[in-house]
């Protein structure tokens, strides 16, 4: 039996300590074994305890989590790290500048003025605490398999076929992983972009901001009723469904506040058939990327089997090898690549296909 991840957590505010603390040692699925209020703390209790996970807060007294986090990487310690982030213009900032950093994820911090109970926040926090240790956990079979950079072309690519809209999915690590691709799209980039990433309400506007800040592109968070243009790229909202519909020769965002699809709201499968719809599944270059679980994994592969073109991160430079390896396993995916080649080689397709 596998024993249970290890976890610190390290907030200034003793009633955050406690409620976290609690909500996860009711779960009962992971073992909180020790808490402390500043980076000097964390970085002591990261030596002495070496905890699989932190959970860190970004404000504290002494020396901030930012500081905490830079000291933690640069000793080489091997916890992974996840903070607690305030749903503040100024806290999304400090989150991103923490995934830079190295973080492996955040979750909302427990707070009288955010719409999550201390339940949901432990829940979704054991939740990505247990997918990214099960996803370090490689099978024999993986460990047995050499991993294929590119896969047997489908052939659709021998066809002359226009590439219409790009679609991207990606969940934990995709932050980052979105900032390589972002800052690679060159200047004349004429298709319209559609991406999900796995994260809560609030977090996505400044997120797009971030993009929108790194790349030669247009980058926004969507909004409903948006005409699509070519060239920019649309994030979907926190907690709502993002489809593309068609009107006449045009394009519009639509936004649902539907049900979960997957576990979540934004869900890649929702996007990636909504894209099918509106495009025609062979006028679609679609890529998944990091993060854990399966959102996206059946929709890419049935765009693939349409004739689409479909890209994955490959696991070495995924934080979580996850919805990207089902997509492989299930046979949906033409090119398994590294982060920084996946623009390259999405560029290259495109002018084979006569973009």
């Amino acid at each position: 039996m596998n024993k249970k991840p290890t976890v610190a957590i390290i907030d200034d505010s003793l009633l955050v300590r406690n409620i976290l603390s609690d909500a996860l040692t009711k779960k009962d699925e992971v073992q909180v074994i020790a808490t402390g209020k500043t980076g000097m703390d964390c970085i002591d209790l990261a030596g002495k305890l070496k905890p699989d996970f932190i959970v860190l807060d970004i404000e504290m007294p002494i020396m901030d989590g930012l500081t905490a986090l830079a000291e933690i990487k640069k000793l080489k310690l091997p916890s992974h790290v996840i903070m607690l982030s305030v749903l503040t213009q100024h806290g999304a900032d400090a989150t991103f500048k923490a995934l830079e950093l190295g973080a492996v994820d955040f979750i909302p911090k427990p707070s009288s003025g955010n719409q999550f109970s201390p339940e949901d926040i432990a829940a979704v926090l054991s939740a990505k605490i247990k997918g990214f240790s099960d996803s370090k956990q490689p099978s024999i079979e993986v460990l047995l398999r050499p991993e294929r950079t590119e896969r047997q072309l489908n052939k659709s690519f021998q066809k002359p076929i226009k590439v219409d809209a790009i679609g991207i999915g990606t969940s934990t690590g995709g932050p980052k992983a979105l900032q390589t691709v972002f800052a690679g799209i060159p200047e004349d980039f004429a298709k319209p972009i559609f991406v999900v990433q796995h994260m809560p309400a609030g977090f996505t506007k400044a997120f797009a901001d971030r993009l929108n800040s790194l790349s030669k592109i247009q980058v926004k968070e969507a909004e409903q009723g948006d005409l699509v243009q070519s060239g920019t790229a649309y994030i979907a909202p926190g907690d709502y469904q993002m489809t593309v519909i068609t009107k006449g020769k045009d394009h519009f965002i639509e936004l649902h506040h539907t049900g979960q699809v997957n576990g979540h709201r934004p869900s890649i499968e929702v996007l990636f058939d909504s894209l099918v719809e509106a495009y025609g599944g062979d006028h679609l270059l679609s890529m998944i990327m990091t993060g854990m679980g399966k959102d996206g994994s059946q929709a890419i592969t049935n765009i693939h089997a349409k004739g689409g073109i479909t890209l994955a991160q490959n696991e070495a430079t995924s934080v979580v090898y996850g919805m990207n390896r089902v997509a492989v396993e299930l046979g949906g995916i033409d090119f398994v690549l590294p982060v920084d080649e996946l623009v390259p080689k999405m560029i290259e397709l495109l002018k084979s296909r006569g973009n």
